[in-house]
């Protein structure tokens, strides 16, 4: 086969800019003098994107770089990702209660569990054996007459 015919590999490993460690994106910052040549407002989005890293990352970066960035940007940066993890934290707990509430007493196994074994495995009524009304349902004597 001759050269020409053969297909080029794509490379799929990302831009090269995405895949530096902190002194390499250092380096590069000061060899390319990006901070000087950056036209945009804000130049830690634009380092953050031009590298791929965090807010807080491309914070502490600039500031190795010499860039003066204020306290209060970044007190307010801070605590907005402490907000969103809190939020996240939250959802993930209702959520998880949610779960619980709908059977208390049961799992993925035991539609009932009756009780717990000294060693701890739980032991009651699989899904697989439940009947159409469950054993400790309060309205099962009505249930079944209206049948």
């Amino acid at each position: 086969m001759s050269p020409a015919k053969r297909k080029k590999k794509k490379n799929s490993k990302g831009p090269r800019q995405h895949r530096m460690n902190r002194e390499q994106r250092l380096c590069s910052a000061r060899d390319t003098d990006w901070i000087h040549k950056y036209a945009g407002n804000s130049i830690v989005n634009g380092y953050r994107k031009k590298y791929g890293v965090d807010i807080l990352c491309a914070i502490t970066e600039l500031r190795n770089l010499g860039v003066v960035i204020d306290p209060k940007y970044e007190a307010q940066i801070r605590q907005s990702i402490e907000g969103a993890a809190r939020a996240k934290n939250r959802k993930k707990t209702q959520t998880l209660q949610e779960e619980a509430d709908l059977c208390p007493d049961s799992d993925n196994t035991f539609a009932y569990i009756a009780g717990y074994t000294p060693g701890g495995t739980p032991f009651g009524i699989p899904w697989d054996e439940m009947d159409d009304v469950p054993p400790w349902d309060e309205r099962k004597d009505e249930i079944e007459q209206d049948n």
